[in-house]
């Protein structure tokens, strides 16, 4: 019988590790307001845009205050991953 992964638990108050991909361009001069984030543009063949935000947030708080600013300037949200501190 195969051995199966432990199962992760997340804490609301702890610090984690994320990549979260909108579609639009956002420039970097937004990473102090986005909790230092590191944000990258790339261009699509169809000359459309995805930025990527990566980053350590201090806790889910910090996380929900990113997906709120992203909301207010109208981004559109294609994913949000939680990495591992690996």
């Amino acid at each position: 019988m195969p051995q199966s992964e432990p199962k992760k638990s997340f804490s609301f108050d702890q610090p984690g590790n994320y990549r979260i991909r909108v579609r639009g361009f956002l420039d970097e001069s937004w990473s102090e307001r986005l909790a230092g984030l590191r944000i990258t543009t790339d261009s699509r063949r169809d000359k459309s845009s995805v930025t990527t935000l990566v980053g350590k947030v201090r806790d889910q708080a910090e996380l929900a205050g990113v997906l709120n600013t992203l909301y207010e300037l109208h981004m559109t949200l294609l994913s949000i991953e939680y990495l591992d501190e690996d």
